[in-house]
């Protein structure tokens, strides 16, 4: 729900026992009314469905905007994807539209990346839980690339896993951390050997009266998959139920929906 702030003028647009609610991005979540800045208001243009309209406000907008916003994937590049989950899934469709040649997925689940495959990826490596730093994956992707891959997106949310996107990528190349780690961490300097670069970018990097359009229009197109990535709706009633699932990985969007 976030922290209490009874001071802070802004957060007595949403209160709670009299007292002012901190809500991610200004917006909040799992709300049947919620009130928000103009700026972050966007009419829709296109014939869509609540499920899939409330999923493009993060999952989707992150993982799209860190390929072409942040990374911005030229065509006939490769890249790997650490994490096949929600933000996951939309870092490799993301490339896809963007053209690349060669989509690696990687994760330790083996029922998230047969589902990747739906969305663009084009090769899938099935992470061992104790391939530490995800070393011997970074081995089976230079095998696939030659001396590494363009672009790695980390979407794992393990701090461990912080640095291995670079361990994954050409000299050169590029390294998103998409997961925002708010962690320290320990880096060994040899993995930015050459010319690499390590980037952390803010949602995809997203202007919302710019990109939401866009989204919507690849998604009226066919080229952005969204219904197919809610994989359960949920009452109000199964939060409980809903935040298992999503532990377990069993979603690849899990959506609440609200009579």
């Amino acid at each position: 729900m976030g922290a209490m702030n009874e001071g802070h003028v802004p957060l007595q647009r949403t209160l709670f026992n009299g007292g002012g609610i901190q809500r991610s991005f200004n917006l909040g979540t799992m709300s049947t009314y919620t009130i928000v800045r103009q700026a972050a208001v966007v009419k829709m243009q296109v014939d869509i469905s609540f499920s899939a309209a409330s999923i493009i406000g993060c999952g989707v907008m992150t993982g799209y905007g860190s390929v072409v916003n942040v990374a911005k994937v030229e065509p006939d590049s490769s890249l790997v994807v650490l994490g096949a989950g929600g933000v996951g899934l939309n870092v490799i469709q993301g490339a896809r539209i963007a053209g690349a040649s060669k989509i690696i997925a990687v994760d330790i689940n083996n029922q998230k990346l047969e589902m990747s495959k739906s969305y663009g990826a084009t090769h899938c490596i099935l992470a061992a839980p104790d391939d530490k730093n995800l070393k011997r994956v970074a081995d089976s992707v230079k095998k696939l690339t030659g001396n590494g891959a363009d672009y790695a997106f980390e979407c794992t949310g393990v701090p461990a896993l912080g640095a291995a996107p670079l361990a994954m990528i050409r000299n050169g190349g590029m390294a998103v951390q998409v997961s925002g780690i708010e962690r320290e961490i320990q880096f060994d300097m040899n993995l930015f050997e050459w010319d690499k670069l390590y980037i952390n970018p803010l949602y995809g990097k997203c202007r919302p009266q710019v990109d939401f359009p866009i989204l919507m229009d690849l998604y009226k197109k066919g080229k952005l998959l969204l219904d197919q990535m809610i994989t359960q709706t949920y009452k109000p009633t199964e939060l409980a139920l809903a935040f298992e699932d999503m532990l377990a990985g069993k979603n690849a969007k899990g959506v609440i929906l609200f009579d």
